[in-house]
């Protein structure tokens, strides 16, 4: 991440986060990066990204995967059952 997308970052958290709320973060992002089994991202050549998208294009022809539509209608049934149950009251026993 670049170094003015880092400051646009903590402009946006020192304009929204009381000073608990970034004592917080900041505890857990200096945890997190000091764990020494931290993920770290993979870096791909653009010989990797290239096969992937050949892989992802071949697969796309051969009618593999899910057309965007009904990736899409799944979502929009998907979120109408989460605020269904959200506002669904708990039945007393």
């Amino acid at each position: 991440m670049s170094t003015a997308a880092l400051q646009g970052l903590l402009e946006y958290l020192y304009g929204t986060l009381t000073p608990n709320n970034m004592r917080w973060v900041a505890n857990h992002l200096i945890e997190h990066a000091d764990r020494a089994d931290a993920p770290q991202p993979k870096r791909y050549t653009m010989e990797e990204i290239n096969a992937m998208l050949d892989e992802a294009e071949a697969e796309i022809a051969a009618g593999k995967g899910i057309p965007h539509d009904e990736v899409m209608r799944r979502q929009r049934e998907k979120l109408a059952r989460m605020k269904k149950a959200e506002h669904r009251i708990p039945e007393t026993v």
